[in-house]
């Protein structure tokens, strides 16, 4: 198994630029915790949201960074409230990968593997995610066809 430390994908010409397009169900944490994601544990704390998405999909945003990219998707749900909600429009940087690998949610953070044919995301310098090769083709689209 690969394992990948400190990439950059800004600078790997095998990445591609990627916009996530999906209404997920979330939660917020009452209590710290961990979850089990497709790809390995995810921790959480307080107030933390909790997204179950397509396909069984479950993990962890961070509640700072989750009022950043989601917006309701429920008319008349206050944002903060348990219910439905669609990701903000971003583009991220993504990379098949062609054997199994692991990395660090970031620096110090929970290890995610994934298996021949899984992506890396890379949503800022040091902050990763790992989506299987299912979810990204149906969540995903090359960010030039927007």
């Amino acid at each position: 198994m690969i394992e990948l430390k400190e990439i950059d994908l800004r600078e790997d010409p095998t990445a591609g630029r990627y916009v996530k397009d999906e209404v997920v169900a979330v939660e917020f944490a009452q209590a710290s915790g961990s979850l089990m994601s497709l790809e390995g544990a995810n921790r959480y704390e307080p107030g933390d949201a909790l997204i179950a998405g397509t396909a069984g999909a479950r993990w962890v945003v961070a509640r700072a960074r989750f009022d950043e990219k989601y917006v309701p998707a429920e008319p008349g749900l206050p944002h903060g409230e348990a219910g439905r909600y669609r990701n903000r429009p971003a583009v991220v940087l993504a990379k098949r990968m062609d054997a199994p690998f692991s990395m660090a949610r970031r620096a110090a953070g929970d290890l995610l593997t994934g298996t021949a044919g899984d992506w890396v995301l890379q949503y800022a310098p040091g902050d990763y995610g790992v989506v299987r090769a299912d979810r990204f083709a149906q969540v995903y689209r090359a960010a030039e066809t927007l």
